[in-house]
């Protein structure tokens, strides 16, 4: 993973975790996982790329026993993943902003970067 500089206006912090999206008006249901996660959204890597500023519904499972956070997220950028292997399927990291996500869900998401961070800064 890219360790740049960040200009985010929200940290990010390296997480994996479970993420459900779904697509409104449509069957379409993708499960995977996030690559990195911040107050004001999150990257995931897909299969297939969306269209940008597309909506989706979300559903993030943090932890076994942790309340599953759910809300809407619009996709707000996509970059197919360089594949140096050409038998393996194209993956598509995927960045996307968090849209109507509750105060509470916010403040939990908040809480798991700040520990991620100040882990990654004493180690």
């Amino acid at each position: 993973m890219w360790r740049g500089i960040d200009k985010r206006k929200f940290p990010r912090a390296n997480y994996n975790c479970s993420v459900v999206l779904r697509r409104p008006k449509s069957d379409v249901v993708m499960t995977t996982h996030t690559e990195n996660i911040g107050v004001g959204g999150l990257c995931v890597m897909l299969d297939k790329p969306l269209e940008i500023f597309s909506e989706v519904e979300l559903e993030i499972l943090f932890e076994p026993n942790t309340p599953i956070i759910k809300c809407k997220g619009s996709i707000v950028w996509v970059v197919r993943r360089a594949n140096f292997d050409k038998s393996l399927p194209e993956t598509y990291d995927t960045g996307i902003e968090f849209l109507d996500i509750s105060e509470d869900d916010k403040a939990k998401v908040e809480k798991i970067v700040e520990e991620i961070i100040a882990k990654e800064k004493s180690a």
